[in-house]
């Protein structure tokens, strides 16, 4: 049993064959997957899936690559759709220094907007980050986030980095990069961060574990990401199954 935390079966690259990705995806062991929206087409599309889907969830958010479009309506919208039966989450969310759309302050004043929301809505969130592991961190306290706490989405930073986001209430979540042979820090985190504050996703379609790195990621994939990380902590790969799988119900209030 495996369940894939982050996907993106919303995204355009699925369009031509979702039921058949769907399908591959539960004929190699995964029973659950929450399907990720991060503006108002991908946060549709979710919900139409997760609708049609009884083992697929849904996270709703704003991606900070645009949270310069992003206004009060929409937040609104985010905390409307908090009470649907399906939503076990808000995201995905935070700060990406790599592109250059939305400002730097932009950006942090989306994710800490969305930080409020989660607290007043009680509900776990999914933090996108990249190039701001520090600023990331300090919003986090700042905004006081541990009392909700989520999911550091496929989590690229150090160790110490890791173990701060543990103290604040955060799982830490693994993909596809935790496979590549040059990945010291991923696979430096899988060995050292307790099994219990692990989960596994795919971040399909993008980040495809190895050997599929480059070509469309697809959650049947996750079970490598699980076979890393058991192979890593030296334990069984059943039991790595069971205890992400486990992580994740608990994270999201799931009752299965």
């Amino acid at each position: 049993m495996l369940f894939d935390t982050h996907v993106h079966l919303n995204a355009d690259q699925f369009d031509e064959d979702v039921e058949e990705v769907i399908t591959r995806a539960k004929e190699t062991g995964v029973e659950y997957m929450v399907v990720v929206g991060f503006d108002e087409k991908t946060i549709n599309r979710a919900l139409e899936l997760v609708q049609t889907y009884d083992f697929l969830y849904a996270a709703v958010g704003w991606h900070p690559v645009d949270a310069i479009d992003m206004n009060d309506d929409h937040l609104g919208w985010l905390e409307e759709l908090s009470a649907h039966p399906k939503v076990v989450a808000l995201g995905e969310m935070g700060l990406d220094y790599h592109w250059d759309k939305s400002p730097k302050e932009v950006q942090k004043d989306v994710f800490r907007k969305q930080i409020r929301l989660a607290k007043k809505v009680k509900m776990p969130i999914i933090i996108h980050n990249r190039e701001a592991d520090q600023d990331i961190v300090d919003i986090l306290k700042e905004e006081e986030a541990k009392e909700v706490g989520g999911i550091m989405h496929c989590f690229g930073g150090s160790v110490e980095i890791a173990r701060e986001c543990l103290e604040m209430n955060f799982h830490i979540s693994l993909g596809g990069p935790v496979t590549f042979k040059n990945a010291k820090r991923p696979k430096q985190v899988a060995r050292e961060i307790p099994i219990e504050r692990l989960l596994i996703e795919t971040d399909c379609p993008y980040l495809a574990p190895h050997p599929y790195r480059g070509k469309r990621n697809e959650p049947a994939y996750v079970k490598l990401v699980a076979e890393q990380i058991a192979e890593l902590k030296e334990m069984d790969y059943e039991e790595v199954a069971k205890q992400t799988t486990k992580n994740a119900k608990k994270l999201f209030r799931l009752s299965l």
